[in-house]
């Protein structure tokens, strides 16, 4: 079993930054990939950024690209996503997300997740 803990989230301005973090324990033999799945208000989940948990392959989704940043610290087991020069459409419910496929895209190819944590953007 893996469990997985988001923090970070919170109110920023447009243009501002934050910085989440996912705490990861269990069966980490389990994990080949580490994502970031965002959740806005009536809208279906989708992909932000993965992260290979062993080699340091990642991928991003094309309206973060630039100004995220996926990483890890295997020694602490924690998954990061570093969110720059954020804007409205960012608002939405993190979730980290661990998979056993390489650099998976779809969350349907994720098996365990985080409860999310909030991220909410002002104009």
């Amino acid at each position: 079993q893996v469990h997985l803990v988001e923090s970070g989230g919170g109110l920023v301005q447009a243009g501002g930054s934050l910085r989440l973090s996912c705490a990861h324990s269990g069966r980490r033999f389990s994990t080949t990939t580490m994502g970031w799945f965002r959740q806005a208000p009536g809208k279906e989940r989708e992909f932000v950024a993965a992260i290979s948990w062993i080699l340091d392959n990642t991928v991003y989704a094309d309206s973060v690209k630039g100004r995220f940043t996926i990483s890890r610290d295997n020694p602490k087991n924690t998954l990061y996503l570093q969110m720059n020069d954020l804007n409205v459409d960012d608002t939405a419910v993190y979730y980290c997300a661990a998979s056993q496929d390489n650099l998976c895209i779809m969350a349907e190819g994720y098996d365990y997740w985080g409860q999310g944590t909030q991220v909410a953007v002002s104009s």
